[in-house]
């Protein structure tokens, strides 16, 4: 057995910024992940969540189907989607609600009277979480030595595509296909995304995509903590040097639940090769490009558009 991965704990509240940034750059270069902890989000607010998430999980399937995904807010069923577009399996085990941006109205909500205080808790949780990751950008401003305010000027904190997604796991699926994951293998597309577990096993990482065969290791959860990974938009900033890693979720023995959140750019902000991350012998290997237009496009594969 290979020993557990060890990733850096970032104190978000700690005082010597540099020092953490310093650890934050250590965490997303050799694994594109890292722990975070004092976040400011509390433990009663995320309990919440899990309730509340457990809760809309748990009704019946055509109460569900009302508020299908549509402007990519909603629910997906299980096996709506197929986050490893080369495997030839039906899709992932898992069934998930998209809650975006509250101010552009796209949300969909469950009525108030079916599940009170649904919408308020997760509009709650979905604030403080724009918060830590606001606070968390300027430090990864910092590890790359940028100005901490870096990704508010060029940018992408104007409108953040910022997405809440609750998930469920089921555990009681009788699968006869040895590629039926929770969730297949996958990078992130955005910046950060900041995710919370209940405990249940089954996130892994892959840290060398390109090698065959490939290699994946377990990602512990940690008591109070989110795990934190890199996505594609910050690996394209930084020319690779941050690694947005593949990950996947085994189809677990019991029911699971996560709450992930995605943060991805404001749509007009240009994704670009930061200068300090290029040289003559090593040019921008990604072409510059709009969030927005590179968001629609991962999209449109991962649900087969």
């Amino acid at each position: 057995m290979p020993d557990a991965l060890q990733f850096p704990i970032i104190d978000l509240s700690f005082p010597d910024r540099f020092s953490i940034a310093n650890l934050i750059r250590q965490g997303c270069v050799d694994h594109g992940f890292f722990y975070l902890e004092n976040h400011g989000v509390d433990e009663e607010l995320i309990s919440k969540v899990f309730e509340q998430s457990s809760n809309f999980f748990s009704l019946p399937i055509e109460e569900k189907m009302k508020l299908v995904r549509k402007n990519h807010r909603g629910y997906t069923a299980l096996y709506a989607e197929k986050l490893d577009t080369t495997l030839t399996t039906e899709g992932d085990s898992k069934e998930s609600f998209y809650i975006g941006p509250l101010a552009d109205d796209l949300n969909q909500w469950p009525l108030e009277e079916d599940l009170p205080s649904w919408r308020s808790t997760m509009e709650t949780y979905h604030q403080k979480l724009l918060s830590a990751v606001t606070k968390l950008l300027s430090l990864i401003a910092l590890s790359l030595k940028l100005e901490e305010d870096f990704f508010e000027k060029v940018g992408a904190l104007i409108e953040p595509l910022a997405f809440i997604r609750l998930l469920h796991y089921p555990g009681d699926l009788n699968s006869s296909s040895e590629e039926i994951f929770g969730a297949s293998a996958h990078s992130d597309y955005g910046m950060v995304t900041l995710l919370v577990t209940d405990g249940v096993p089954g996130l892994q990482i892959c840290r060398e995509k390109s090698k065959q065969p490939q290699v994946w290791e377990d990602v512990p959860s940690m008591s109070g903590a989110f795990i934190v990974n890199i996505g594609d938009m910050m690996e394209r900033w930084t020319n690779g040097l941050f690694r947005s890693t593949l990950h996947r979720v085994l189809q677990p023995r019991q029911d699971r639940y996560s709450v992930a959140f995605f943060t991805n750019p404001s749509k007009d902000c240009i994704v670009e090769c930061l200068e300090s991350c290029c040289t003559e012998s090593c040019p921008p290997r990604f072409p510059p490009i709009k969030a927005i237009d590179y968001l629609e496009e991962r999209l449109r594969l991962t649900y087969g558009l």
